[in-house]
């Protein structure tokens, strides 16, 4: 029986595997808790866990599901393995661990196809060097007058007090 090893914290990562079993065993697997019996752990988040027939995904397959739906990079994927995936398939993401590393004892139903990672967006950048961005750039013109203009308000509670006085003078 193999182990994988899930470290504490991952993040990005998708589990792809095979189901080696008959439908309805594999539909069963999409109840709480049923994931984590075949992959021997527990606690796993059912939420962050698609189990499916390759059928379903029809023209996209599984190389444009991990690509286009899960964001795997083409140089990840082998198309002509991944075409040739047939039966139902289990996929499985770092994030049903909740942070918690976990040791895998799969099913011997239950073969893993690949390990992926999703592409992460790149928050890094240069500096800007333009002159705009430095700091204190901004003409510095005259001071605004910081006071707030009490017109409109004292307008607008005059206002309110009209229509209270009307309202009363109707009723009395």
């Amino acid at each position: 029986m193999n182990k994988l090893i899930v470290a504490p914290h991952e993040h990005g990562v998708l589990r792809l595997f095979s189901l080696n079993m008959r439908p309805e065993e594999a539909k069963f697997l999409r109840e709480p808790g049923a994931v984590d019996q075949v992959l021997g752990v527990q606690g796993l988040d059912p939420k962050q866990i698609d189990v499916f027939p390759v059928s379903d995904l029809e023209e996209l397959g599984l190389f444009g599901y991990l690509n286009e739906g899960c964001g795997v990079s083409e140089d990840q994927l082998d198309r002509n393995a991944l075409d040739a995936v047939e039966g139902w398939v289990l996929v499985l993401r770092s994030a049903a661990f909740a942070g918690r590393g976990a040791t895998l004892k799969p099913d011997p139903r239950v073969r893993l196809i690949g390990l992926y990672t999703e592409e992460t967006t790149n928050w890094t950048g240069g500096s800007i060097e333009t002159e705009s961005a430095k700091p204190f750039s901004a003409p510095q013109g005259a001071a605004q007058d910081d006071r707030p203009h009490r017109i409109g308000s004292a307008a607008l509670a005059l206002l309110i007090l009209l229509i209270i006085g009307g309202v009363l003078w109707l009723i009395l």
